[in-house]
């Protein structure tokens, strides 16, 4: 690392598929390299990265779990000194939070991942372990990053942060290069639905398959995403008889490509962070149709421009009824003007520079 630059350690558990590693990843690569020295420290190995990462600037620490990292992180801490840390994920925030009493001139910055006072409760010696640290830990960051206003309002009812100590950043749009779609929806052809994300309870897949075994007409439904609930999904697909509408993807590099070639997106999420997926197809100009739950799906959704947000599942299923003229130009713009990268990395130099 450079000693004449600011430098900033960016520490994710790993590069596989996630919201929070794609953002970290991106921001450590697109932050003003003339201001900062940048660089990525990932707990896991190489071999599982599926997001672009610079090889100079970028180290693995090569172990499973953070746990059995937390040695190797006090040696590249106190071999480094960065001036700022920024961890991300519950789990790592809590071990960086205790390594930030052995580190006085280094600023440690914590990028909340959820919105988890909503989650389901849980009794398991893990999640009270888990919660306890957290409570512990978070009020010793200089600094916490929330991705939506529900997040912030979390930290400060749950875990008592001072609110001087809390940000909120949205996340960039990570695929700005992508020219989006310029087609709108064909009502008289087939609808092409699609959702992306992990297969999980929290993310409603089984609501919106239900949802969609009651339409009348044609349409074909795309899932992306890897999870412990596919099985579920796979039995609520047959249940439904809609084994020749709905098509399963488990990974892709290509998302945005099947998120242009589609008519609107679906989100069945209970409780969201800052849901990417939901912005990647706004920038793309793929409309939205979503539940509305805590999290920043608020903060993107514009009623009517980009997409809609629904109370319930009955009002859920009159909007796909609904034939709507989307302007695909319009939706595009109504999130890059608000999560252009630009945007967003200058609100993290900010946070930065503020930190001496």
């Amino acid at each position: 690392m450079c000693h004449n630059r600011k430098r900033i350690l960016f520490v994710i558990p790993s590069l596989s598929a996630g919201g929070a590693e794609r953002v970290m990843s991106f921001v450590a690569r697109n932050i003003n390299s003339n201001e900062f020295d940048s660089h990525l420290l990932v707990i896991g190995n190489k071999s599982g990265a599926v997001y672009e990462f610079n090889e100079e600037t970028t180290t693995f620490l090569n172990k499973k779990r953070v746990l059995f990292a937390i040695p190797a992180l006090f040696v590249f801490l106190n071999k480094h000194k960065p001036a700022i840390v920024v961890g991300s994920i519950t789990h790592l925030n809590t071990v960086l939070g205790l390594l930030s009493i052995f580190f006085k001139n280094t600023k440690f910055i914590a990028r909340e991942a959820t919105v988890s006072g909503k989650r389901k409760k849980t009794n398991s010696l893990k999640g009270i372990l888990h919660s306890l640290l957290a409570k512990i830990t978070y009020p010793l960051f200089e600094k916490i990053i929330c991705q939506s206003i529900d997040m912030k309002n979390d930290l400060l009812h749950h875990f008592r942060i001072p609110e001087e100590k809390i940000v909120i950043i949205n996340n960039p749009i990570t695929n700005m290069d992508e020219n989006g779609k310029i087609n709108k929806v064909n009502y008289n052809n087939t609808i092409n639905y699609i959702t992306v994300g992990r297969l999980v309870d929290v993310k409603g897949h089984l609501r919106i398959l239900k949802i969609l075994s009651k339409l009348s007409f044609d349409f074909k439904y795309l899932i992306i995403g890897e999870g412990p609930r596919k099985t579920d999904i796979v039995m609520a697909v047959n249940k439904y008889g809609l084994n020749e509408k709905v098509n399963y993807i488990p990974f892709t590099t290509e998302v945005a490509k099947y998120l242009i070639n589609s008519d609107i997106f679906l989100q069945g999420s209970y409780v969201e962070g800052f849901p990417n997926a939901v912005l990647e197809s706004c920038s793309v100009g793929t409309p939205v149709i979503a539940f509305d739950a805590p999290g920043g799906t608020k903060e993107i959704i514009e009623n009517g421009v980009n997409g809609y947000i629904l109370k319930n599942e009955e009002d859920f299923l009159k909007k796909l009824y609904l034939k709507q003229d989307w302007d695909a130009n319009a939706i595009i713009n109504s999130v890059r003007r608000k999560f252009g990268k630009d945007i967003i990395i200058k609100q993290y130099t900010n946070l930065f520079n503020v930190l001496q």
